[in-house]
């Protein structure tokens, strides 16, 4: 196995070109002290370039398209929550894993238009766990190894990675009480963030604990539901990816990554008028 995936990420690490969609538990090591180092030149480049966020991840961060509609990705809601002069760029795709991203040569092209004071946003889990080998990663293993290509490629071209864990679906027991469906998936990123001294933005623990919050009738209202009766429970409709763009920008705020004048709107709502779904659909490469 681990011959083909050596070839297969060779291949994609030759490919050229952004694609760019542009939208308005296990105790860690001691982490690496070049973080900071890192983040130091990023203050620097962003005082000559606007800010730029690069958005890595699966469906429940994409752009969405007509087609799809109200279906509504996290990454169109976080332009309403940076300030505006800062870029936006959300390579996320529909059914992609941290393995197929990179196999499909989409970290290449996110690398090779990166530049110094970037930051790039790592979101995957929800498709690593799937059954199928050529898609699937294993938490402890491949997973990690798969992140740190991410997180490597970044910090040598002078960008910020974060790492986000997945968005929580929408399932409750008989009791009423919100049930995790990633497994081990978010440990995992966890303990490489903390090993490797990367910013990490909770996401799973913080949309689980919204869904307790609210109950299974009302956090139903964050996830999609299609005209024919069809309700989704991973997939966000409008107020649902609004409400996770504002937990990604708060996070960057937390974290360090940006600073307050970098943000905006962070206690206030994305309304649903403001969001838009193009009518033309890239082709997929």
């Amino acid at each position: 196995m681990a011959a083909p995936m050596t070839r297969r990420f060779m291949l994609a690490a030759l490919v050229a070109g952004p694609l760019v969609l542009t939208t308005a538990s296990a105790a860690p090591a001691a982490a690496p002290a070049r973080e900071p180092a890192i983040r130091a030149v990023a203050r620097t480049a962003r005082e000559q370039h606007p800010l730029r966020i690069h958005i890595a991840g699966d469906s429940t961060a994409a752009q969405k398209y007509a087609p799809a509609a109200p279906e509504t990705g996290w990454g169109m809601a976080l332009p309403w929550y940076v300030a505006a002069r800062t870029e936006v760029l959300n390579h996320a795709m529909n059914g992609r894993s941290s393995r197929t991203f990179v196999e499909e040569g989409r970290l290449a092209e996110i690398l090779a238009d990166l530049r110094a004071g970037d930051v790039l946003l790592v979101q995957f889990g929800h498709n690593d766990e799937k059954s199928d080998p050529l898609v699937r990663t294993d938490p402890w293993t491949t997973y990690q190894s798969f992140l740190r290509l991410y997180v490597d490629g970044a910090r040598q071209r002078g960008a910020v990675p974060v790492l986000l864990t997945p968005t929580e679906r929408w399932r409750f027991d008989d009791d009423g009480n919100a049930v995790a469906t990633h497994g081990r998936y978010p440990d995992a990123m966890r303990a490489l963030a903390a090993a490797e001294g990367v910013p990490l933005i909770d996401i799973t623990a913080q949309t689980i604990a919204r869904w307790q919050q609210l109950g299974p009738q009302s956090s139903r209202l964050d996830f999609l539901r299609t005209a024919d009766g069809f309700e989704d429970k991973t997939h966000f409709n409008a107020a649902g990816a609004g409400v996770v763009g504002q937990m990604v920008a708060r996070g960057l705020l937390a974290t360090g990554v940006l600073a307050e004048n970098a943000l905006r709107r962070l206690d206030e709502d994305v309304p649903a008028p403001w969001f838009t779904w193009p009518e033309k659909v890239p082709a997929v490469a």
